[in-house]
């Protein structure tokens, strides 16, 4: 599960980021409102923790401004306002959850696991499609041609990335943040070895080829994806 954490108060941040960590799940951090609404947009997370009252724009504009974009993403809000108007409000700007603060670690992990197994998110959201290439997200499984394909974890959370930009260059800096994590170029072949497995798999007995690479940029996956553009 990847999530993201929309939070001013940074030891606060700190904390989440690290005790979810150990719980297995990768997150990242936005320390306002207009940074967490552009991460939020930009990239593919299972759940969002907001924070209500944010710096630049507040949680629930944020929440607001994504369902008015058409994104579904669960998100979770926390608060020092806890009264049951205020509950109400957070709810009916487009959360999913809210919990007061302080609240219990193990509390608000069990909440965000809930919402990551949510399958309220529309199926648009859920499936992405290139051609006959289909990525359910929900189910984790990759079909072409009606034909199931076999992903290891990475190859899908990579396939995953693409099809999310389809039609659009992907950098090597965009898939090292957004699927390896790393917020640095490590200076290895990480990425072709696994852009090469990848189209080997969705590629290999069908005629179109679908992922394309862009020389001195990066990768695009569309129909028609002729290589080394």
């Amino acid at each position: 599960m990847k999530i993201l954490i929309i939070e001013d108060d940074l030891e606060a941040a700190a904390y989440l980021a690290k005790a979810f960590r150990e719980a297995g799940i990768v997150s990242d951090h936005a320390s306002d409102g207009e940074s967490g609404l552009f991460m939020a947009t930009e990239n593919t997370y299972d759940v969002l923790v907001i924070d209500r009252m944010l710096p630049r724009r507040d949680g629930l504009s944020v929440i607001s401004e994504l369902r008015r974009k058409g994104i579904h993403t669960p998100v979770l809000i926390l608060s020092a306002l806890g009264q049951v108007d205020d509950r109400v409000t957070g709810l009916r700007a487009g959360g999913d959850d809210y919990l007061p603060k302080p609240y219990a670690f193990n509390e608000l992990l069990a909440r965000v696991e809930v919402l990551g197994r949510r399958k309220g998110t529309p199926e648009q959201d859920m499936v992405y499609r290139v051609g006959d290439l289909e990525l359910d997200r929900l189910s984790h499984t990759v079909r072409r041609q009606g034909r199931e394909l076999l992903l290891q974890p990475r190859e899908f959370r990579l396939l995953e990335y693409l099809m999310k930009n389809a039609g659009q260059v992907v950098t090597r800096t965009m898939l090292l943040e957004n699927v390896w994590d790393y917020h640095f170029d490590p200076q290895t072949n990480v990425i072709d070895v696994h852009v090469s497995r990848l189209r080997s798999k969705i590629e290999k007995d069908f005629d179109q080829p679908l992922l394309r690479t862009v020389r001195g940029a990066g990768y695009m996956i569309k129909e028609d994806g002729r290589t080394d553009a």
